[in-house]
């Protein structure tokens, strides 16, 4: 295969960890190639698996703005649960909403109580046995979470090696509780991944806008990356994208139709009845944010890890707010 992008292999002593006061702009140029295509590949696969595996809770992610406020709430209850033995409240994610200018009061009150309405948060429950208003993620969520470090740690390791993965795995439940409100803060501030490019945000403020993104760069032949111009993906009808992610054809075709009128997006033969492709400059944007969220997460793990090496004791955070020796 011939190269993809024009990224360069920096491989730092320990690992990649090349994100600690770099400009986002600059983080396109560290990873090689054809390796990072396959990161990327890995990525959307698995994205796509973890909605089909639980479309509910993945839907809590589908956007930016919901994307963007999960990890708002989840690296606040970590750090005050560890800082106070506190959890997070409905107020409490309202401020951050505001804090981090992801969204109004109301709206991150709307996402907090359909978060506790349908599982994804608990009620902490009391000394005397009664439900508070503070909540914690329950361990579902928490398996999610858990799965979504380890797919990108695999991501890392597949680019530089370092063992993330394995570390992680060693230690879950503590690397957990360290590394979110650390990753939380970098993606939150960003620049880079609050605004990624125009292509890119035509589907990332859309219900599932993210995964139809996913979809179509799980769909593109690993071969076709090799060539210019045009990658063919393995969509070809509008009404399976849209069923697969719970949509509209009419707001899935509309989304599709904003990307087609920038030449992000387009139809290999007879409109709705041939193999859509998307454009290079397609495939970059997605990469290079892609790359940027890496290049943040690799920094927050090294992070952790050195933050868990003073711990004399393995406590570690549970899904009701307490600390174990174990995780339920």
């Amino acid at each position: 295969m011939g190269k993809v992008l024009d990224f360069r292999m920096h491989r730092p002593v320990g690992g990649i960890c090349a994100s600690r006061a770099l400009p986002g702009g600059e983080a396109d140029g560290l990873f090689e190639p054809v390796v990072f295509s396959q990161a990327v590949s890995l990525l959307a696969r698995s994205f796509v698996a973890v909605h089909e595996a639980s479309p509910r809770t993945a839907a809590l992610f589908a956007t930016q703005q919901r994307w963007l406020l999960c990890h708002a709430a989840l690296g606040d209850y970590f750090r005050t649960i560890r800082e106070f033995g506190a959890g997070l409240t409905r107020r409490g994610l309202g401020n951050l909403a505001l804090q981090y200018a992801i969204a109004s009061r109301n709206t991150a009150y709307a996402f907090f109580d359909e978060a506790l309405q349908y599982d994804v948060v608990r009620p902490i429950v009391t000394p005397n046995g009664l439900p508070s208003e503070q909540v914690a993620p329950a361990p579902f969520t928490l398996q999610m979470l858990a799965h979504w470090y380890s797919v990108h740690f695999q991501a890392l390791d597949l680019i530089g090696g370092g063992g993330r993965t394995t570390r992680f795995h060693a230690e879950r439940e503590n690397l957990l509780a360290l590394v979110q409100p650390i990753a939380a803060h970098a993606l939150l501030t960003s620049p880079a991944i609050r605004s990624p490019g125009p292509l890119y945000t035509i589907f990332t403020w859309a219900d599932a806008g993210g995964l139809l993104m996913d979809r179509l760069v799980a769909g593109i032949d690993p071969e076709m990356l090799s060539g210019q111009g045009k990658l063919l993906t393995d969509v070809s009808s509008i009404s399976y994208l849209a069923q697969s992610f719970g949509l509209s054809r009419a707001h899935t075709s509309r989304k599709l139709a904003a990307a087609e009128s920038i030449g992000g997006v387009g139809w290999s033969g007879r409109r709705g009845r041939s193999q859509l492709w998307i454009s290079r400059g397609f495939y970059e944007e997605y990469a290079h944010a892609h790359a940027r969220k890496l290049l943040i997460l690799d920094d927050a793990f090294a992070n952790a890890l050195s933050a868990l090496e003073p711990l004399s004791e393995k406590s570690v955070v549970t899904a009701d707010g307490g600390l174990t020796e174990e995780w339920a």
